[in-house]
């Protein structure tokens, strides 16, 4: 169980040494919106690409505790050269490229380390959020060390924090309990991670992993654009004003055993929604009135929709598959979520951001047209969703 955490800790801190600040280093750097929206572009991108085949060999093939590990070596190296480049003399085109290498490289990491930890948990339901929460906490830390010990809120220096954590992180991985394949080997489409896509003839399985890729859509803006609608305001520490949410959420985490032990699943997750819509809905209202109280307000109801909504939906899914599916089921979320949804979501907030930002400092129609796509997901998931018991 130590262990378990530690890694979290670990997984957490490393985007949240870098991740808040990431827009505010491109435009420190002098390069545009637009290479805004390509480095955002690039992990949604990433994550079509690796997420299942991972899943398949971690159910079939590697222990998954070895393959995590050394993704993480692997992924550290490229990230440091990756953000070697961001710098005003330095080239977009090359931080990009390994910027987009790095993605694809860690894009299953996520994903294996939630494998390992509901294979080892003996109570998932209750257990899991308080391991997971962790994350979270190593998330603040990061994001703290990088704002208010290195003074890094737009520099590189954080990516390099970043890589430094992920090395950490790998140690932590290998020293993990073994968590052997439990699948069978099968075809080449097997291997692949195809066969995932037969949880999709499942109506509740189907209609969660839809919702989950729609809510991620305007969920893309936490970290593209909010950072910078506090830097507009006037905050001077956007990277750790963001941890408001991660402390939210440690809140939500802390308390998700206990909910779900008396609560219905679509009880919560419709919670989550709600809390989605209140979030954009304070955000445009911050972005209309100039008010940066709203927009903290705001920030800090981020953890109760993502625990909610995806946390309790992780565990839904993982116990409602096999355990020889369970890798890949994290893979085909992590596809859903990470790579469709987010894809989607960043092309059409690029499109967004534009039209109402970038041409008339609109912040408040922004943030309100999210607030009214989260309510038509909120309407379609209450009467789309019928929960069913997940598998013992």
């Amino acid at each position: 169980m130590l262990r378990l955490c530690a890694m979290f800790f670990m997984l957490g801190m490393g985007p949240g040494m870098w991740l808040p600040g990431l827009t505010n280093m491109i435009r420190a750097a002098g390069w545009g919106n637009e290479w805004v929206a390509w480095a955002f572009l690039i992990m949604p991108i990433a994550s079509l690409l690796s997420p299942l085949f991972s899943g398949a060999l971690a159910d079939q093939k590697v222990a998954a505790q070895t393959l995590a590990g050394w993704i993480c070596l692997m992924s550290t190296a490229t990230m440091a050269a990756a953000f070697s480049f961001l710098r005003p003399d330095g080239s977009p085109i090359w931080f990009i490229s390994l910027f987009f290498i790095t993605s694809v490289i860690a894009a299953p990491l996520w994903n294996l380390v939630i494998t390992i930890a509901m294979t080892h948990l003996p109570r998932p339901e209750q257990q899991f959020p308080q391991v997971r929460l962790w994350c979270t906490l190593g998330w603040i830390i990061g994001g703290w060390c990088s704002s208010l010990v290195l003074r890094a809120d737009a520099s590189p220096l954080a990516g390099y924090a970043g890589a430094v954590c992920r090395v950490a992180l790998a140690a932590l991985v290998f020293a993990c309990p073994h968590t052997p394949p439990r699948g069978v080997v099968g075809t080449w489409r097997s291997l692949l991670g195809f066969d995932a896509f037969r949880l999709l003839r499942e109506k509740d399985l189907r209609v969660l992993l839809i919702a989950s890729a729609l809510l991620s859509m305007p969920i893309a803006s936490f970290y593209m654009h909010t950072p910078a609608h506090l830097s507009d305001l006037g905050d001077q520490r956007p990277t750790f004003t963001m941890s408001f949410g991660q402390w939210s959420e440690v809140g939500t985490m802390a308390v998700t055993g206990w909910l779900m032990l008396r609560y219905r699943l679509k009880t919560l997750l419709l919670a989550g929604l709600m809390f989605s819509v209140a979030r954009f809905t304070i955000f445009s209202y911050s972005g209309y009135q100039q008010s940066m109280p709203g927009l903290w307000t705001g920030i800090a109801t981020h953890g109760i929709c993502y625990t909610l909504f995806f946390i309790t939906g992780q565990i839904f899914l993982d116990r409602r598959v096999d355990a020889g599916m369970r890798g890949q089921m994290q893979g085909l979320l992590g596809l859903m979520t990470n790579g469709v949804g987010t894809l989607i979501g960043t092309l059409f907030l690029k499109w967004l951001h534009a039209m109402t930002v970038e041409r008339h400092g609109d912040w408040g129609t922004y943030w309100l047209i999210l607030s009214i796509f989260t309510t038509l997901c909120l309407i379609w998931f209450a009467r789309s969703f019928q929960e069913k018991t997940p598998h013992p």
